[in-house]
């Protein structure tokens, strides 16, 4: 299938959703590149899936503008519009085969020869040999690649993906992102991707914007939200980070800060936050940029390095690494990823302990943020 070159970039413009005197959606200005795989992530209730849906036309916009390339869609209804959605409910006609499913927005719009192109979709999405299967007698990751043949048969400039992989299990899950990310590379068009799931959003798209109460909290590539968040819910919503309060001693070309009674560095363009002597400032690092030492081995910790002592509370094996959580005066709950690479018996629950990493791993933000913000509870995750 030939690259799409018509197109452009999607461009939201001061667009808002209010519904009575709830904001779904806080006026925001965003814009998705053309031929990017782009995802809108965030908890629910966050306004991703709103968001999405005014893109196609699927609900009115209160305010703002919705283009793409340059022309103002906003007016259009959904079916005028060159964008095609796939829900997580798949929407298959069961009493149509694969094939006849795939060709009916073709057939719809009045054209009779589609068994070449569905042909070609369906070898795109690797189901050539199901042609002439219904629905119910192919698995869900198969009946979503159907559901994403049938959409780009329409040779859509944009592709919206609503959950698309929600239904399925943890495996297939993996399994078909690899596979939406190929489809995307292959045909070149734009997909804007709503989900919930941070490791989904971060394995398959160029950009992520991370939304939460109605609004984009940060955008940017997976890598660089995940190194370089800059607020509390970004560095909480994405995985899992160690934040540790404390006071500025310091700020030169490191800050050095006062946290857990001794100092810890960190590098000046890794804040985000304002540094004055004696302010409050939290100080992030990632589980597994931390190292853990059995505090008799304690001498041997290069010079350098952040160091907090502690005490191992709870360890979990998880195959690929262990995962400890560690009490100390930097924070109760501090948690450390390690590698089960050459594992240290002694590293127990009970154990004194030092972790130790590179003050280049630590990134500041701001104290006057909520510590919890975008941390996921059992409710949420349920």
């Amino acid at each position: 299938m030939t690259q799409q070159q018509t197109g452009g970039d999607v461009r939201l413009t001061g667009i808002s959703k209010t519904y009575g005197s709830f904001a779904a959606v806080k006026p925001l200005d965003l814009t998705v590149p053309q031929g990017s795989f782009f995802a809108l992530l965030g908890a629910s209730g966050c306004g991703k899936t709103t968001t999405l849906r005014m893109i196609a036309g699927l609900e009115e916009a209160t305010t703002g503008t919705v283009s793409l390339g340059g022309q103002d869609i906003t007016g259009l209804p959904p079916y005028k519009r060159p964008v095609n959605t796939v829900f997580q409910s798949y929407a298959l006609f069961p009493h149509l085969d694969i094939s006849e499913n795939v060709a009916f927005g073709l057939r719809r719009r009045g054209i009779r020869s589609v068994k070449k192109q569905v042909d070609e979709m369906l070898e795109l999405v690797q189901l050539g040999d199901f042609a002439k299967r219904k629905p119910h007698q192919l698995s869900g990751g198969q009946q979503q690649r159907v559901a994403v043949a049938r959409a780009l048969i329409n040779h859509p400039q944009v592709l919206l993906l609503d959950e698309p992989l929600g239904a399925l299990d943890l495996k297939l899950r993996r399994q078909m992102q690899l596979e939406l990310k190929r489809i995307q590379t292959e045909v070149g068009i734009t997909f804007i991707h709503v989900t919930h799931d941070q490791e989904e959003a971060m394995t398959m798209a160029d950009t992520v914007a991370v939304m939460n109460g109605g609004r984009v909290e940060q955008l940017g590539a997976p890598a660089d939200l995940y190194e370089n968040p800059r607020t509390t819910f970004v560095a909480n919503f994405l995985g899992t980070s160690n934040l540790i309060e404390g006071e500025v001693v310091s700020a030169d070309t490191d800050i050095v800060v006062a946290a857990g009674g001794g100092k810890l560095r960190l590098p000046t363009d890794r804040c985000t936050a304002p540094t004055v002597n004696g302010g409050k400032l939290l100080l992030g690092v990632r589980p597994e940029k931390i190292s853990l030492a059995h505090a008799d081995d304690a001498d041997v910790i290069a010079d350098g390095r952040n160091r907090v002592t502690g005490r191992i509370v709870d360890s979990s094996f998880i195959g690929v690494s262990t995962q400890y959580v560690v009490e100390s005066p930097a924070g109760k709950a501090l948690q450390v990823y390690e590698q089960n690479i050459e594992r240290d018996a002694r590293l127990t629950p009970g154990a004194e302990v030092v972790l130790h990493w590179n003050p280049a791993h630590t990134f500041g933000l701001d104290a006057a943020q909520d510590i919890d913000a975008g941390v996921e509870t059992v409710e949420d995750a349920a």
